[in-house]
């Protein structure tokens, strides 16, 4: 954690700028069941593929290579491969023991390579996001529609598997905690829970940074909160910034994204998908369309963190970055939110 005042001080002096999708880059790769199995868990009982967290141990310089791609595109924060990093979501594949080490690992991936780079240029240091996923259950909503009042999973249960997580990821080099993809804010509270406590057990500066999603044209996250609802359900945390990812394409964020900045002295962030998918669950929209839409949050002055979501790749980041450099942040007025 002691790079918490570089990014205090980067991220009052220029727009930050996160990476983009992981997924859409583990793609390009194809990796087969037996590449995600590796020599370890060639004789797993379940399969694994689609377990885009395992390759941390089972493909390292893959997800190396990946972090590298985006640095070289102009990222200053790159996000760890750890989004399902939890004993909830790892059920699937029974795989709950090996949580720990997942984001562990993961981590110190994403800690050598920022390291590299911000070596070689000391005037630009890079960040390590540990990225925390919403986990595959919501605490908010049942499941079941014959049984409103059900819930798939407990606050404590989601607070117990967050601070697993936070923990691994810390230890592993993270210096900030990115808890993201937000579609259910009462998860996202139980993992500023897990943080604060954590904070306040070891005595440490954690710069945390929370991004909820819209899903869809009605501007309210999936348990039903609109942005400005959702902005103050997390604000009782200091945060270094407040913002948007996935779901929507730049272009449709834009309003939301305004209302945090009417609302908040905290930065605001945003990595939105490139456009809407098609038919096919593709996402068409160039680097170019896409870093057109962005100018707009830009001019308008609304964001600290600008990154990308699903189908972003190390072009699209990059037509990000050399925008984003003619632009100045958005001004943060309080200044004590970042130095708690």
């Amino acid at each position: 954690m002691n790079n918490s005042k570089q990014l205090y001080n980067a991220l009052k002096s220029r727009i930050l700028i996160l990476d983009g999708a992981m997924g859409t880059m583990i793609q390009r790769y194809n990796f087969t069941e037996e590449d995600y199995r590796g020599e370890r868990f060639k004789d797993w009982k379940s399969p694994l593929k689609g377990n885009n967290d395992l390759l941390s141990l089972t493909q390292p310089e893959a997800i190396e290579e990946i972090h590298r791609k985006y640095l070289l595109a102009g990222a200053d924060i790159i996000e760890t491969n750890t989004f399902s990093g939890t004993t909830i979501a790892m059920a699937d594949y029974h795989m709950e023991n090996l949580v720990y080490e997942l984001n562990y690992e993961s981590a110190k991936i994403a800690r050598k390579v920022c390291d590299e780079f911000t070596a070689q240029n000391p005037d630009k240091p890079r960040f390590v996001a540990g990225s925390i996923g919403p986990t595959n259950r919501t605490a908010s909503l049942s499941p079941d529609v014959n049984d409103p009042g059900y819930r798939a999973i407990t606050f404590d249960e989601l607070r117990i598997a967050y601070k697993q997580q936070s923990e691994a990821l810390l230890d592993g080099g993270s210096d900030i905690l990115l808890v993201e993809t937000i579609f259910d804010t009462l998860n996202a509270k139980a993992a500023l829970f897990a943080i604060a406590e954590i904070r306040e057990e070891r005595n440490i500066t954690i710069p945390i940074m929370v991004s909820g999603t819209i899903t869809d044209a009605s501007g309210r996250t999936l348990s039903g909160q609109t942005a400005d609802a959702f902005l103050i359900s997390v604000s009782h945390m200091d945060l270094i910034s407040v913002g948007f990812n996935c779901a929507l394409g730049a272009k449709q964020l834009t309003p939301y994204l305004e209302i945090l900045a009417n609302h908040t002295d905290f930065g605001i962030s945003a990595y939105p998908n490139a456009g809407l998918p098609n038919a096919f669950g593709q996402y068409d929209e160039t680097a170019e369309q896409m870093s057109n839409q962005v100018e707009e949050y830009l001019e308008k002055g609304l964001i600290n963190i600008i990154g990308g979501c699903c189908g972003t790749t190390p072009e699209h980041i990059k037509a990000i970055a050399d925008l984003a450099k003619h632009y100045k942040p958005r001004k943060i007025n309080q200044s004590d939110n970042l130095t708690v």
